[in-house]
């Protein structure tokens, strides 16, 4: 899926401008996105098969599928113009890419031997970010790594409201609009269920993943690997 305020990602304007945009509220994306394939690689194998929940967009397909010739792919998102650039991005790369509109229900059964679930898990309330991840694991290989990375900040009183200013100062000084940086913080308030790393690291435990890691952490955003247990 990604990363932006606000859903379901359908308009033509938004999503034309979807990586620039990403690109610049998610600090170090692109190294998230070579962080998260080394270490799904450390367990994956040369001819793996991995799921990409939340793969609207293509950009982290894109990065895998570029760092890793052997793999095949599964991704699946709910919004068919982010599959539709998805496609555009991936170009040839393609050939070894099967997109699914839906959610982490509509993907195959698998088993896969390598996940991700990058700046999605964010947009879910607790249960069914629960159950996402409880669905996510049912279809990976006994010991598959999961990566995820999402909004995970303290969510209540001064310590959000210093996070939040943080992360809205982060957009304005990568080009985004004073308008734009600051109504940010509204909207983070306001739609997504962020929960605190605490809170994210039990629900990967509670969801059946152990060996729980923290691999990034950029002001608002946090990431973990973790195996399927």
């Amino acid at each position: 899926m990604n990363a932006q305020d606000d859903a379901p990602f359908s308009d033509a304007a938004a999503v034309s401008q979807y990586a620039q945009r990403t690109a610049r509220i998610v600090p170090g994306l692109h190294d998230l996105h070579a962080m998260a394939c080394l270490l799904l690689a450390e367990r994956a194998p040369v001819d793996a098969r991995v799921l990409v929940v939340g793969a609207g967009g293509g950009l982290e397909l894109a990065a895998f599928a570029g760092r890793q010739p052997g793999w095949r792919f599964d991704g699946v998102d709910p919004s068919p113009p982010m599959l539709d650039l998805a496609r555009a991005r991936l170009g040839p790369l393609a050939s070894r890419v099967r997109l699914h509109t839906g959610y982490v229900d509509d993907a195959p059964d698998g088993p896969f031997d390598a996940a991700s679930c990058l700046l999605t898990l964010h947009f879910l309330p607790r249960d069914e970010r629960l159950r996402t991840l409880e669905q996510i694991r049912q279809r990976l290989a006994p010991g598959a790594p999961l990566v995820v990375a999402q909004h995970s900040f303290p969510n209540q009183g001064p310590a959000q409201d210093r996070w939040l200013a943080r992360y809205a100062a982060y957009a304005a000084a990568g080009g985004a609009s004073a308008a734009q940086a600051h109504g940010s913080i509204a909207a983070l308030k306001a739609r997504l269920p962020v929960l605190t790393p605490e809170q994210d690291v039990a629900l990967l435990g509670e969801a059946g993943f152990g060996d729980i890691e923290l691999f990034y952490c950029a002001l608002t955003f946090r990431g973990w690997v973790a195996y399927r247990r």
